[in-house]
């Protein structure tokens, strides 16, 4: 009772500020915690029994947690293989705190903001941690503890390559616990953590051996194939980011078993939840990276079924950025010929939701995938299908949306698609030269400067800040992202174009070859001198001049 005592009093009187993330973050100096830590909290947890005085080792366990910041790093390290032992101890409260404790110690930052305690200084206790924290989860009460997986993601994310032998117990124990939650999930925080556990077994494994991803998906997909047809709704976003991941470490073409999955992923039943929406379409996209070869050979049937997705998800004002990122993965993976057919009513059904509703979202995304088409199929065929839906249409697009509106285009990779495209419109499309569209040729140029050297235009209209929330029946399930499922950021334009402003100069350059004179005439009667001092400095880091 004495000690307990010395502990609350030491805890009240030294924490002078606290977070709940960080634990203590200003203490009182007249109190020495090391050493109270060494001659109080570490003898009794150093104890034979890891069951007796459960009271007295959690408050010890708490101590570590609260003070982690407080106490020397070579403390912590002595503390490690004691929390480790009482991941065992049977009262719910020690061991739920051994794991709390541990997965806080994992975080703690170090120099360069790299973790205080490293996977080198874990490799002694790998196999022991991954145990009894395996272990724990069959304690009485603990089956679905959400503090004992966090700090099973936690280790993964730690110890990285070093539980790589471990992998194949690792997988079917959680394996097993996925199909035994999926019974009656209940447990939004630990299911969480266990899928992050899952995608992390992937992730370092896949790193270090892609070929092993076929061991994965034999140990997941009946699983999978359980949730998906028992409709677990809780599940089935996260079972798409695992599936999204898996196919990305493909390097060749699509399995069967994926293509066999192809079709039912386009009931419209499964994109009316809205949870399942943003995993549903990057699946869709890594098919499409992976496989638009299989897909328009062996699947072409189902290309309609794919585009209605497009169409679905375009027609609202929350998910129409979704059904962009599908339609971008189309026109860049699909070969021409395959979705030939199906281009100009794309472009009509882009143009009767501009029409009828447009918002600055939607007019960002628009600006991307145009500009993306351009490049793709060149800035003739974007000029053509244009004009083909109504007569002079790609000047009223020029000069009503991409010239005043392109300035509001965010993120690296979408100005960069921007900028490029742009640039093949000025120079590789002759009708900008010779028609009523080449006084559009000036501003065009100006407003492509502007995207490269002024702030973007964040402004968002009134009547926007307020977009009604649209209607969604009854329950639906959110969609949590996996932060270890995460996509890498993917560049269309990619090795083509380093740098779009030598880019610019040098596509400048070669029309000015190919019309002397006419470029530098245009530049200096419409120019304004401000972005004519920028051109001069791109050309001048190119080295090239106009004719």
């Amino acid at each position: 009772m004495l000690i307990l005592c010395s502990i609350y009093l030491v805890t009240s009187l030294a924490s002078k500020a606290q977070t709940q993330k960080h634990g203590i973050t200003q203490a009182n100096e007249l109190v020495n915690l090391t050493e109270f830590f060494v001659n109080h909290i570490q003898p009794d947890l150093k104890s034979a029994s890891v069951n007796e005085f459960p009271v007295l080792k959690a408050d010890g366990i708490k101590y570590i947690m609260i003070f982690r910041n407080q106490v020397s790093k070579e403390q912590l390290l002595v503390s490690i293989p004691l929390l480790i032992n009482h991941l065992q101890a049977e009262s719910i409260v020690v061991h739920t705190y051994a794991a709390h404790a541990l997965e806080r110690l994992f975080t703690m930052r170090g120099t360069n903001n790299t973790t205080l305690i490293t996977a080198a200084e874990m490799v002694p206790f790998v196999e022991v941690l991954l145990t009894n924290l395996f272990k724990a989860l069959t304690l009485p009460g603990s089956s679905e503890n959400e503090y004992i997986m966090k700090a099973i993601m936690r280790s993964f994310s730690l110890l990285q390559e070093s539980i790589i032998p471990y992998i194949p117990s690792v997988i079917t124990q959680l394996t097993q616990k996925l199909l035994a939650v999926s019974k009656n999930p209940s447990k939004p925080h630990f299911n969480h953590y266990m899928f992050e556990s899952i995608c992390l077994s992937i992730r370092i494994t896949c790193k270090a051996n892609p070929d092993a991803v076929g061991s994965f998906e034999e140990a997941l997909f009946m699983v999978f194939t359980e949730i998906l047809q028992n409709d677990v709704q809780e599940f089935i976003p996260y079972v798409f980011q695992v599936m999204s991941l898996l196919l990305e470490m493909h390097k060749n073409e699509i399995p069967s078993s994926y293509m066999a999955l192809f079709p039912h992923l386009l009931q419209p039943v499964l994109w009316e939840r809205t949870g399942n929406i943003p995993p549903l379409v990057r699946l869709l996209q890594a098919y499409l990276e992976r496989g638009a070869n299989t897909i328009a050979s062996a699947a072409a049937d189902k290309i309609p079924g794919l585009l209605g997705v497009f169409q679905k998800l375009i027609a609202s004002k929350a998910n129409d950025h979704q059904g962009f990122y599908l339609l971008n993965s189309i026109i860049e993976h699909m070969p021409p010929e395959s979705v030939d057919q199906y281009r100009k009513q794309i472009f009509i059904l882009l143009f009767q939701r501009l029409q009828n509703s447009k918002t600055t979202k939607f007019i960002k995304s628009f600006l991307v995938f145009i500009n993306l088409y351009c490049i793709k199929y060149g800035a003739l065929a974007l000029q053509e299908i244009f004009d083909s839906i109504q007569p002079k249409m790609f000047g009223m697009v020029l000069e009503k949306i991409i010239i005043p509106e392109i300035q509001k285009v965010s993120g690296q990779v979408e100005k960069k698609i921007c900028a490029v495209g742009i640039t093949k419109i000025l120079t590789e499309c002759p009708p900008m030269m010779d028609t009523e569209y080449t006084k559009l040729w000036t501003p065009l140029l100006q407003a492509l400067i502007g995207l490269f050297e002024l702030p973007e235009d964040d402004t968002i209209p009134d009547e926007e800040h307020f977009i009604d929330i649209e209607d969604t029946p009854g329950y639906q399930t959110a969609f949590s992202q996996l932060a270890f499922a995460g996509k890498k950021e993917h560049d269309p334009v990619g090795q083509m174009v380093n740098n779009p402003r030598i880019h610019l100069a040098q596509s400048l350059h070669k029309l000015s070859t190919a019309c002397p004179g006419r470029v530098p005439s245009m530049l200096s009667t419409s120019l304004n001198a401000e972005a004519l001092q920028y051109l001069q400095g791109y050309l001048q880091a190119a080295s090239v001049t106009l004719l």
